[in-house]
């Protein structure tokens, strides 16, 4: 959560995004004829493009971003839409979730969180042709209609109350992850990217490699946080189904288009210079997210969920999902003459907008030496009741924080909202100061050097021999020969 969202009451997402991403039999993508980008596309992308980047993080502009934007046109003009290199939009996304996307009118978005485990532009390449040819094969088209069954229970929720920030956190919470193709339109966006890629003139082959990397990253990242709460992560893997057929296919592929392994480029060094103190992990400027935990080095203020809950850090709102409630937590204007009742009024309004529902009378009481309130309303839908409860705190500063916990009325998350509630707190100066930004550094394998020895030095308290074969895509027990380059986490 940035620093500025604090001032707004909530966020804003849009259901477009839903249906960005799907298509059907006689696309573009075997015709003679270019395919043109509609007028009514590119303005539909236009219109989504901010709320996407608010969605994720907001545009990255450190390093690696001149080569996503480079090798994107690269491999865009190799396909079939029409005026490629100046129809399709290619932007890095500052977030940790790896993964990456397309919308009609040809935006392009990947994540630094998916750039960090590649290895070389070949790959990056792969990668951002299989997304242009979900374009060039209108693939979205299709898959919009398609998601509208997934984002039905946030419209119901949005149109039978009234609710525009129950639809918007609905929205959010699933809509990077139910965006799934169906295995013909993988396979032929696989087809398309190696076609783009090797018309690029890099090596189809590292296509099945990173295929191979996001399943380690997927597997890696069920064994860090546990099966249930891996599955709710936003990734590539989820949205772009994995399988070992698939990584066998796309080496078949790649053999198919007459290319010897190592024959067309790699550009790993180029890759691993771009990449250099790339920012990893968590955005200071947005917080951090430590597991269950997530603290704001900036806002100076941290809090916790139950386990079980998989913590979203938006640029303008922090969620949880994955329990029996759907948490978020923001921020608004609390000066020193206003009272905490019209502040959860305020909230209030923003999440139940025109809807008659009544809140219960506010409870007061001290949070970790700050004022708080709760109020909580119970909301009638076609799915059932379900409750609203808002916890606020003033924090000084004409700042107020606060919690939305939004669950079935016949369930019983006291405890959640409890537990939650109770772990807000304000960061000392030194708390605050030792929450560090991490960044990929690039060395250099000198004689005697192993992984075991190398991944000491990644900043991370656990899993540090498995996070650095995972980013440099090496199998167990590998043999690094001096000189070569990898890369590791440290400490900015």
């Amino acid at each position: 959560m940035r620093k500025e969202a604090q001032q707004a009451l909530g966020i804003a997402v849009s259901t477009m995004v839903l249906g960005a991403c799907v298509t059907g039999p006689g696309t573009s993508a075997n015709a003679q004829k270019p395919r043109q980008i509609s007028a009514s596309e590119r303005a539909q992308a236009a219109q989504a493009h901010p709320e996407i980047m608010a969605e994720f993080g907001g545009a990255y502009e450190g390093p690696g971003t001149a080569m996503v934007k480079r090798i994107g046109k690269e491999v865009a003009v190799r396909s079939n839409i029409a005026a490629a290199e100046n129809e399709c939009t290619v932007t890095l996304l500052n977030t940790t979730v790896v993964n990456a996307f397309a919308i009609p009118g040809c935006y392009v978005y990947m994540t630094r969180g998916l750039l960090s485990i590649m290895n070389s532009e070949a790959e990056l390449a792969s990668v951002l042709g299989h997304e242009v040819g979900h374009v060039d094969a209108q693939h979205s088209k299709k898959r919009q209609n398609a998601a509208l069954g997934s984002g039905i229970v946030s419209i119901l929720a949005t149109v039978l109350t009234g609710s525009s920030q129950i639809g918007q956190l609905a929205g959010q919470l699933g809509q990077v992850w139910t965006m799934k193709y169906s295995r013909d339109q993988e396979y032929q966006s696989d087809d398309l990217g190696i076609r783009y890629m090797t018309a690029a003139g890099y090596d189809p082959f590292a296509a099945a490699e990173i295929l191979q990397s996001l399943g380690d990253q997927q597997a890696l990242e069920t064994r860090i946080r546990g099966q249930n709460e891996a599955a709710q992560i936003p990734s590539w893997a989820r949205s772009h189904p994995l399988t070992a057929a698939r990584v066998k296919r796309a080496t078949q592929k790649a053999a198919a288009t007459g290319v010897k392994p190592g024959q067309l480029k790699r550009d790993a060094a180029d890759y691993f210079t771009a990449v250099n103190g790339m920012l990893y992990g968590d955005d200071p400027a947005q917080g951090f997210v430590d597991g269950h935990k997530f603290a704001h080095p900036v806002l100076k203020i941290a809090f916790e969920v139950p386990q079980g809950y998989y913590l979203n850090n938006g640029a303008a709102a922090v969620t949880a999902t994955g329990g029996q409630a759907q948490i978020q937590f923001s921020g608004g204007k609390l000066g020193d003459g206003d009272s905490l009742d019209s502040y959860i009024s305020t909230v209030f309004q923003g999440v139940l907008g025109t809807s008659k529902a009544q809140y219960t009378g506010v409870q007061r009481t001290t949070i970790n030496g700050l004022e708080s309130a709760t109020a909580t309303a119970r909301v009638a839908t076609q799915n059932g009741n379900r409750d609203v409860s808002v916890v606020a705190y003033r924090f000084g500063g004409g700042s107020g924080y606060h919690f939305i916990f939004i669950s079935p009325s016949n369930v019983n998350v006291s405890n959640v909202v409890t537990t939650t509630a109770r772990s807000f707190r304000k960061l000392t100066d030194a708390q605050a100061a030792a929450l560090r930004q991490r960044v990929i550094q690039v060395v250099t394998v000198k004689p005697g050097d192993t992984a075991e020895s190398i991944s000491r030095r990644m900043a991370f308290d656990d899993y540090k021999l498995e996070r650095f074969l995972v980013m440099n895509n090496r199998e167990t027990n590998p043999t690094l020969r001096a000189g070569e380059k990898v890369k590791i986490v440290v400490f900015g």
